[in-house]
């Protein structure tokens, strides 16, 4: 791990980008589906960020990657993106952008239940079960009605999902072989990603509907903005942080995101800013930071059982999912 300066300004340089730039990749997304289909944007996406930064590692010595590597490429790329992004995309139709960020933003509410049910983590304190509260407080105020116009109940439930694929897909990467470049696994997670979602596009028929003709400039440079800053730049550096900060503090970013998306909304897109809004936006964010910056539960005296091999793990979860 670099040491000094250096690695203090690749810190808060990548802090910066999943910050700022994730804020506002939620308007450009309502700005790109003005003219475009939601599967086909993010393919696009991720596939031409996903190109640059493979590349990049590459160039930079990262050797060929293995097959079990590509393998946990596909797993992340279809929870990552196509569960997660796909579904934002689609919900984004129905919701409007700060909103869509307001659900996302709780993430770190699914990160701490799906670490400690699924993948066995520490129980967590009575901090974190209070701000796992609040947060699901705030999403009913947020979901209510007098929050906006209108609440699309399918797009918010979708937006849910989606927060909680991003919650499990982000654990999950930190259990199955990736590169040792995070350069190098991102691009990769971005093309299994993209290339799933053109799949995806295909088989709805976005593609066998789609008219170049139709697009508008604006949508097309919301596309571009979205894979230069939102991927290349804002999914790299979360990648990077994964592989070098903890968990927790990498999730802070759910802090900001989604009064960005907020205010952007509401001054660049007409996007109604209700009181009852600014409430729930005050209380998810709190319950957020009460999660993520509670002191880990003390240990319990009696040993842990060893776990089996995640494989077994997510074949049992699968079998009582049927059930």
């Amino acid at each position: 791990m670099p040491a000094g300066k250096s690695w203090n300004w690749q810190v808060i340089g990548a802090f910066a980008a999943i910050y700022l730039l994730w804020g506002s990749t939620y308007l450009a997304i309502r700005f790109s589906l003005e003219t475009l289909p939601p599967f086909l944007i993010a393919g696009v996406r991720f596939i031409v960020a996903g190109s640059v930064l493979y590349a990049l590692a590459r160039r930079q010595g990262a050797p060929v990657p293995l097959r079990v590597h590509w393998r946990s490429a596909f797993i992340l790329g279809f929870i990552l993106f196509v569960l997660n992004n796909g579904s934002l995309m689609w919900a984004q139709k129905r919701v409007a952008s700060g909103m869509a960020a307001l659900i996302i933003a709780t993430v770190p509410l699914w990160m701490v239940l799906s670490n400690w049910l699924l993948f066995r983590g520490k129980r967590p304190g009575r901090q974190v079960f209070v701000g796992l509260f609040i947060g699901l407080v705030g999403i009913v105020l947020l979901v209510s009605p007098g929050t906006a116009q209108q609440v699309d109940t399918l797009g918010m439930l979708v937006l849910i999902f989606a927060s909680f694929a991003w919650s499990f897909g982000s654990l999950l990467s930190q259990h199955l072989p990736i590169p040792d470049s995070a350069l190098q696994g991102a691009g990769m997670n971005l093309l299994a990603g993209g290339g799933l979602l053109l799949a995806a596009s295909f088989l709805s028929g976005e593609l066998a509907a789609f008219q170049l003709a139709a697009v508008s400039l604006k949508s097309a440079l919301a596309v571009v903005y979205l894979a230069i800053f939102g991927s290349i730049i804002g999914f790299g550096s979360y990648m990077w942080l994964l592989a070098n900060v903890s968990a927790d503090r990498v999730a802070t970013y759910a802090y900001v995101n989604p009064v960005i998306a907020v205010f952007l909304g509401w001054a660049l897109a007409g996007e109604s800013l209700t009181p009852q809004t600014l409430v729930a936006a005050a209380i998810i964010i709190t319950a957020v930071a009460l999660i993520t910056t509670a002191r880990p539960a003390a240990a319990s005296a009696a040993p842990r059982p060893k776990l089996p091999p995640l494989r077994l793990r997510l074949k049992a979860l699968a079998v009582r999912a049927l059930r």
